[in-house]
């Protein structure tokens, strides 16, 4: 039986409501030299900072999300002083021509949070690490009042490849995010997004059966993110590239929508909104 597509949640990003009565699209910008996807970088050019959120928007990107950290498997560390200028030239350019725009910054450190949210009206917190590799993360959000996106994510991204294992998947993740949604309950924090983290300490086969299984998140309360654009699970699979997995992206995106994706993290915008508007259609007729 093919599930409904979204619960209908609300998200309060500082006194504006995100209604997710329909699946929001949030667009990649990669301030960074070396995201796993090269067509995705637009590094510190203001020019190409600028061109590529104009594309999120004009395409019919709900949430802009800016990354200055890159979290593919083995990336190389980057200071918080670097991540900081990369964000601070790109939400600059950013908020200078598009001020009403939703932003979230990919970060997993507590500083940077707090300055993009309190320099640049920040509305989200995208953290690959749910809290473990900042201690101060989940004090911060619930003291800046801003919405976050809590992800599952075993070991680093430096290790998070090294022959990752699960007793049994779908318990052990729900446990990971039950035990934090606790915490940040308790903390005061409400608005919270779940992203199980495809791709983050996880096989081939744990990606697709997070994937068919989607769906037993749902008790968990909370808005499901979905992250698999261009992914390795896709070009690994078909022996294909990340510049040849368009089709494999849309594929993946129908499969999350049916099993109850609220907002899919993209790079290709518009292929994105089209695949969420037809899926919604033929499950509302």
């Amino acid at each position: 039986m093919i599930a409904a597509t979204t619960t209908p949640y609300t998200l309060n990003l500082g006194g504006r409501l995100l209604p997710l009565d329909r699946p929001r699209v949030m667009g990649i910008l990669n301030a960074t030299p070396d995201s796993f996807y090269d067509a995705s970088r637009c590094g510190s050019e203001a020019e190409a900072i600028a061109r590529r959120a104009r594309a999120i928007i004009e395409e019919g990107g709900d949430i802009i999300d800016i990354g200055a950290y890159s979290s593919r498997p083995g990336a190389d560390d980057v200071s918080p002083e670097e991540e900081w200028q990369r964000l601070d030239r790109a939400l600059d350019t950013i908020r200078s021509l598009y001020p009403e725009s939703i932003l979230s910054v990919d970060t997993f450190r507590a500083d940077i949070a707090r300055r993009c949210v309190e320099q640049y009206g920040v509305q989200i917190i995208n953290d690959i690490s749910g809290g473990d590799l900042d201690p101060e993360m989940f004090d911060t959000v619930a003291d800046l009042h801003t919405a976050y996106i809590l992800m599952h994510m075993k070991g680093t991204p430096q290790t998070m490849q090294e022959a990752p294992r699960y007793n049994y998947l779908m318990a052990d993740v729900t446990d990971y995010f039950a035990r934090r949604i606790d915490r940040l309950h308790r903390l005061g924090v409400s608005d919270i997004v779940v992203d199980p983290g495809f791709g983050f300490g996880k096989t081939l086969d744990d990606n697709y059966r997070l994937l068919r299984r989607l769906d037993e998140l749902r008790p968990l309360g909370k808005p499901l993110l979905v992250g698999v654009s261009r992914k390795s699970m896709i070009y690994r699979l078909l022996g294909t590239t990340p510049a040849e997995s368009l089709t494999g992206t849309t594929a993946l995106h129908t499969l999350a929508l049916i099993n109850g994706a609220s907002i899919l993290r993209v790079h290709d915008v518009r292929e994105a909104v089209e695949t969420s508007k037809i899926v919604s259609k033929t499950l509302s007729v």
